[in-house]
């Protein structure tokens, strides 16, 4: 091992890398495996005439499964995962990027290294175990605790942004990072009593929030130990419930029994950066972490099980422990899309139910022409929902204060789809349809209003914390696991990643979800008709995923298939200054046996 390896990699020999079945039972309890959740009645899209680097190993590289930049086939210095084939008067066109490029070439997942393109290095910025606090103690492998865990940074990180302080002249930062799950298996030396590994891995879960510096723009960036913004958020940090169910019978517990306070965030996946300068992150599969022996509709329907969860927590923690007075309630306070001030280590994060109770992979907002911010998030399961939160009140630039308190109250809707090619030619191939392409429109469904329910029979809470059962309810449309969603600053279009389903059927195939046992997953473009606030919208795949060379059904919206590369299990999205769409893979080890990649995708 080279000394760079030592020093940048020092799990090395300690953990084992890239994905595996250990890694789908840590991180979603083998969702997929399991039986589907949503067993509603509603209608597939056929049937209605109207209705981050896997697991992040950018940071926290030990036993890091490469991360391989794949932008096109070719060896030209624009080459790229591109869907036009050509950037017309008007359009946004990603070769006016500053960043130049060789596209890689496809890097199988038995490579455990992270790799980059021709002319370009990588360089950690923080590890798991790194201290954050003067007083914390140096990362130990074979002798973690609680307390030294509970002041470094923390495990398997997913979402994660780097924030300008502002006047620093690109010198100073801070960074957010979510720490999804954690992988006991690896992270302790066999020995390590198995107590002891619940209470480190627990303190190992969380968020953290941590102040960077560099020598200029371009330079890497380096942590700031004991930084005055450094912050650890851990499983007894307090947060506050925020909207018309804080405060909801359902809510309280017997630790709380205002309904309004929470010890925790779990199982953190995508989220999203706000226009006032917060971070929203999304908890996500939080139901692995709880125990009951006789699953309720409402707990089933959340994908809580009568199986014994791996973890244990129940174990140190009564309250994880559904069937205990300590217990009851408790897994209604998770599955919330939470908000944190990176830049006031004092500040209370808050759980806004106003947005809804499911598993969130993330949360973005845009400011909507008429002032209001609009929040789009995914629920990350199979055929489930996407939704929309309109706020109340109106974005006033400047004015922070104000603006966190947008979230708070507002209405929520859930997406309803409707395909316009003929029934017959969407038969669960992913071949196209006649009129060459899957498209079509869609409808907002509203849940609440006013702080008030729509949904026959269900209170405001209800809606609230059971959001699932009342998009049942209201006929939305079942995806096949919509991820993260983006909103394109230069356009305003919304992108929806919806990773795999293999569970679809034939009969289930509809235009928005074309293909049945959908390994690869797709991406949908939604565009909304007037501003973000509207509850009409038309849609369309601009990318069916899988390896071209042995799938005709993979769809590139027409960009030729000898000047793409594969890709499968699209999970997050980001955008550039350029315009550019920026994928994230999650899964592809296991689908076309490839690494996990990013992909640059030149849209129109």
């Amino acid at each position: 091992m080279t000394d760079t390896k030592k020093r940048y990699l020092p799990m090395l020999g300690h953990v084992a890398g890239k994905r595996s079945a250990v890694t789908c039972a840590l991180k979603c309890d083998n969702a997929c495996a399991k039986g589907v959740c949503n067993t509603s009645e509603n209608n597939y899209f056929r049937d209605i005439v109207s209705a981050e680097y896997s697991r992040r190993r950018m940071m926290g590289l030990g036993g890091a499964g490469a991360l391989a930049l794949m932008f096109g086939g070719g060896a030209a210095a624009e080459a790229q995962v591109g869907l036009a084939p050509a950037a017309k008067a008007g359009q946004v066109a990603g070769n006016r990027s500053k960043l130049k490029f060789d596209g890689i070439k496809a890097v199988p997942n038995n490579v455990d290294d992270v790799v980059v393109p021709k002319g370009y290095n990588w360089d950690p910025v923080i590890r798991w175990g790194d201290p954050l606090f003067h007083d914390t103690p140096e990362f130990d492998p074979e002798n973690q605790t609680k307390e030294s865990q509970s002041g470094q940074f923390g495990y398997n990180n997913d979402y994660l942004d780097i924030i300008e302080i502002p006047g620093s002249k690109g010198k100073r930062a801070v960074l957010f990072a979510n720490h999804e799950y954690t992988n006991e298996g690896i992270m302790f030396p066999p020995n390590m009593p198995v107590e002891r590994q619940r209470e480190v891995a627990m303190a190992a879960h969380g968020l953290s929030v941590v102040e960077l510096e560099r020598k200029g723009k371009g330079q890497p960036w380096r942590y700031v130990r004991g930084a005055q913004l450094n912050r650890r958020f851990l499983m007894d940090t307090e947060y506050e419930l925020t909207g018309p169910a804080a405060g909801s019978d359902l809510l309280k517990t017997q630790a709380d029994p205002t309904g309004r306070l929470v010890f925790g965030t779990l199982n953190n996946c995508a989220g999203g950066t706000t226009p006032w300068g917060t971070v929203l992150s999304g908890e996500e599969n939080f139901n692995q972490y709880f125990k009951v022996a006789a699953p309720t509709a409402e707990q089933r329907r959340y994908g809580l099980t009568s199986s014994n969860p791996s973890r244990g927590w129940q174990m140190p923690e009564p309250r994880f422990d559904t069937d205990r007075p300590e217990g009851k309630n408790e897994e209604n306070r998770f599955g919330w899309i939470v908000e944190v001030d990176p830049f006031d280590p004092t500040s209370t994060p808050r759980k806004h139910t106003a947005l809804g109770r499911f598993k969130h992979e993330g949360a973005n907002v845009t400011i909507a022409a008429s002032g209001h911010a609009v929040s789009y998030s995914g629920d990350d399961e199979r055929f489930d929902y996407l939704y929309k939160f309109v706020s109340k009140g109106k974005y006033r630039e400047g004015d922070k204060k104000h603006n966190m308190t947008l979230l708070t109250e507002g209405d929520l809707f859930v997406a309803s789809f409707k395909g316009n090619s003929p029934q017959n030619q969407i038969d669960g191939s992913g071949v196209l349809p006649s009129d060459g392409a899957f498209d079509g429109t869609g409808h907002w469904i509203q849940l609440t209003r006013d702080g008030k329910s729509l949904v026959p029979g269900m209170g405001i809470d209800q809606v609230l914390v059971y959001t699932r059962l009342a998009a049942d309810a209201m006929g939305a449309t079942k995806m096949d696991r919509p991820e993260d969603v983006e909103i394109n600053p230069a356009t305003g279009k919304i992108y929806m990643a919806c990773t795999n389903n293999t569970s679809r059927t034939r009969a289930q195939a509809d235009e928005p979800n074309p293909r049945a046992n959908n390994r690869h997953g797709h991406i949908v473009e939604m565009t909304e008709t007037g501003d973000q606030t509207s509850t009409e919208f038309t849609w369309k795949l601009i990318l069916v995923a899988g390896d071209p060379a042995v799938d005709e059904s993979v769809y590139f919206s027409g960009y030729p298939a000898d000047q793409v590369q594969p890709i499968s299990c699209p999970d997050n999205l980001a955008f550039d200054a350029a315009g550019n769409l920026w994928v994230s893979t999650d899964g592809q080890p296991g689908t076309i046996q490839r690494n996990d990649a990013l992909f640059r995708v030149s849209l129109r």
